[in-house]
């Protein structure tokens, strides 16, 4: 391209601002009215929803070991447990489960859930760790357990 002034020069962009552009209303894509197609108002849109984004991931896994420490929590309290001798009982054991296993094992696979919170509450109950209760069940409630 030949420029006649610095003007000229100056005001041509080429090509790359199309293409700069053309990323960052596709990132927009699903956004509604002028934050869409107005490229001062897209850029700031896109720009923040990144930012969320960002955010999200944290929060996403925050949230699913929240969900791994409740499901691993309800069955240990189902076979009179507590988590924390659970786990440490476990560790104590030798047994390396992380959190996503056990609670995978708890909600898919209740029976040899069953047997790994028998063997961590005879090994709490050997090393004195607190929170260990004989099962006691009401008369009248099944249980998975129960369900042979």
């Amino acid at each position: 391209m030949v420029f006649t002034t610095i003007v000229n020069f100056v005001r041509a962009r080429g090509p790359d601002e199309f293409w700069r552009k053309r990323k960052i209303f596709k990132l927009a894509a699903h956004f509604i009215g002028r934050r869409r197609n107005c490229y001062s108002l897209t850029i700031r849109g896109v720009h923040r929803s990144l930012q969320h984004a960002t955010k999200g991931r944290k929060l996403k896994k925050r949230d699913m070991s929240d969900l791994w420490s409740a499901r691993v929590a309800a069955g240990c309290e189902q076979h009179g447990i507590s988590f924390y001798s659970f786990m440490e009982s476990l560790q104590r054991c030798g047994i390396l489960l992380n959190k996503k296993v056990l609670s995978e094992l708890a909600t898919w696979e209740p029976r040899t859930f069953e047997s790994l919170a028998r063997i961590a509450r005879e090994k709490a109950q050997i090393d004195g760790l607190p929170d260990v209760k004989n099962q006691h069940l009401p008369s009248g409630v099944v249980t998975r357990g129960m369900l042979k």
